[in-house]
């Protein structure tokens, strides 16, 4: 079942069990999904269907920032929750290990050596974390660290 059909059917689960909190959140990540295949004039494979996903909760992270440091502490809470419903949906989380891994593979493999390279490595591991779940702002921290001489 493609992600777009598991949340097509969440959706009427949740219509039937009245959580508005969840078909709200599912809702917009139908339209989300929808709106990506429209754009691409065909339908999305499953990775790029996980890649919208991936966008929404980070617009969602980002929100929550925001919020919080306006004081609006029940729009954040409100963006906390659609989070919990939208990574049911999300590949699992990539583990430190695999991070650490993928990171020192990187290096090597582009013989990255300074901070200049710090683009040709963050692809090098976002591409081979690709299919999991990857927090992109704590990979460019490690990268910096690791390429300026941190260990």
């Amino acid at each position: 079942m493609t992600l777009y059909d598991r949340i097509t059917h969440d959706i009427a689960a949740a219509m039937k069990a009245r959580e508005q909190g969840r078909l709200s959140a599912l809702r917009m990540a139908k339209a989300a999904l929808m709106n990506a295949s429209v754009s691409k004039g065909r339908d999305l494979e499953e990775a790029e269907a996980q890649q919208v996903l991936a966008g929404l909760i980070k617009q969602r992270r980002d929100s929550i920032e925001q919020f919080r440091a306006a004081g609006r502490n029940d729009l954040a809470d409100r963006e906390t929750a659609e989070i919990g419903v939208l990574e049911r949906y999300a590949p699992p989380a990539a583990s430190a290990d695999d991070i650490a891994g993928a990171l020192d593979a990187a290096i090597v493999e582009t013989g990255a050596s300074t901070p200049k390279d710090m683009g040709r490595v963050m692809k090098a591991v976002m591409n081979a974390l690709s299919g999991k779940t990857v927090d992109g702002k704590a990979v460019n921290e490690l990268v910096r660290k690791k390429l300026s001489g941190g260990t």
